[in-house]
């Protein structure tokens, strides 16, 4: 009998090995096992928004789906028509002018844009700094693309840029890549136009790329603007802008996105993804034309839903003694984990509130070692289930005074 080699083997594949076990995997079991209970789970954990897309992007989807000549592949930068009118709205929102064949490329998404231009633009070793806490896909996007992480905590933008300063004139290498999100997620902070100015200053003295995730270009409260990175001047020169349809309107499952600005980057990713897709469904991209063509006042109402919620959650949380910040921008409240229960860790905490409340919430330790001591919450549950989440975390935290222990009950699963 021929013994056929393992090909397999007890170890991990090369790239698969490199990512740490998901920490939001734990929470999302844990609400898995209560929910096959029958137990209502008010559910902030995913940034999933709930809403539905406007009325005259379906129409036009199931329109333009009936036409075979939009069955076929379309073209992986995307049809000319979506880059023109995402080129004109940057153009009429932010009065940055984008040349639609040069200087924007369609993408499946926000994370297939960040994810394949990492593969096109960075060679292994290379360090990206990245915030901390920070959105997993950025660290780890630089992981699969073989660079190298270079986290800055970033307590708030200010403290940020200082630490990046200082990277820069102590380090022998200047890093490859600045890779910044604001809105931010997880922190919610924003910034103005000036730190935009200054990363900008930064990466053109020292020879960086910039990229900058701008999902949460348009949740924004409070009369806050969140500004582009490309109106500065000479930002097309070391960067790109990601943005994403899924936040601005409710598109988060149809999967478009964009990355606009340096010409090379842009070419680069056209490039890569030319080998790896044939584009966005076709329909899905001419009803994509009508959202950005025609439905500003549904991207307001979006927004104001989210403020709503926002203010509910804050104002409830600080009633049930829990105190946190009012963000100005992002789709979510970062919240310190009460005095108490710090011990427990952001983990240990998002379980008991699970168990105990049938609330979900995201581990702060997911988005990174600076992210522990805090909870995320997502608004993606209406006012009416805010308010009853709050009831069970006032109940909680009566019923729990003083410092807790860590949980007897039986531990659930981790991944």
């Amino acid at each position: 009998m021929i013994r056929m080699p393992d090909l397999f083997g007890a170890e991990e594949f090369y790239r698969i090995r490199k990512l740490p076990p998901y920490v939001f995997a734990v929470v999302n079991e844990m609400k898995a096992q209560l929910r096959a209970q029958q137990l209502d789970v008010v559910d902030f954990g995913m940034g999933n928004p709930d809403g539905p897309t406007p009325p005259p992007v379906v129409e036009k989807l199931i329109e333009a789906a009936r036409n075979p000549r939009n069955h076929r592949y379309s073209v992986s930068r995307g049809i000319p028509q979506l880059r023109a009118e995402i080129a004109k709205r940057y153009q009429r929102k932010y009065g940055v002018a984008l040349d639609p064949d040069k200087e924007v490329i369609v993408t499946i998404g926000a994370k297939d844009a960040l994810a394949h231009l990492l593969f096109a633009v960075i060679a292994p070793g290379d360090e990206v700094v990245v915030p901390s806490p920070t959105y997993p896909i950025h660290h780890y996007g630089v992981l699969m693309a073989e660079g190298h992480t270079c986290t800055l905590e970033m307590p708030d933008p200010h403290t940020f840029l200082d630490n990046l300063e200082h990277l820069y004139r102590t380090s022998l290498v200047p890093p490859r890549m600045i890779l910044i999100s604001f809105p931010h997620n997880p922190t919610t902070a924003c910034v103005d136009l000036n730190f935009f100015r200054e990363i900008v200053r930064l990466a053109s003295h020292y020879g960086s790329m910039v990229v900058h995730d701008f999902a949460y270009a348009d949740i924004c409260f409070d009369g806050y603007q969140a500004p582009s990175l490309l109106q500065v001047e000479g930002a097309k020169e070391v960067g790109v802008e990601i943005f994403s349809m899924s936040k601005s309107f409710n598109m988060a499952g149809w999967r478009v996105g964009f990355c606009l600005g340096n010409p090379r980057m842009i070419a680069a990713l056209a490039r890569i993804k030319s080998y790896l897709d044939y584009g966005i469904f076709q329909p899905i991209q001419i009803a994509a034309i009508i959202a950005l063509r025609e439905c500003e006042d549904y991207t307001r109402q979006i927004c104001e839903t989210y403020q709503r919620r926002r203010d509910v959650l804050v104002a409830g949380l600080e009633s049930a003694g829990w105190p946190v910040s009012k963000p100005r921008g992002s789709m979510f409240v970062w919240a310190p984990i009460p005095e108490p229960y710090r011990p427990l860790g952001s983990l240990e905490f998002a379980k008991l509130l699970l168990r105990e409340a049938l609330v979900a919430v995201s581990p702060g330790i997911g988005f990174g070692r600076a992210g522990e001591g805090y909870v995320r919450f997502a608004l993606i549950e209406n006012e009416h289930r805010t308010r009853q989440a709050i009831r069970s975390i006032r109940q909680l935290l009566r019923k729990l005074p003083g410092a807790p222990v860590p949980p007897t009950a039986p531990a659930v699963a981790s991944t």
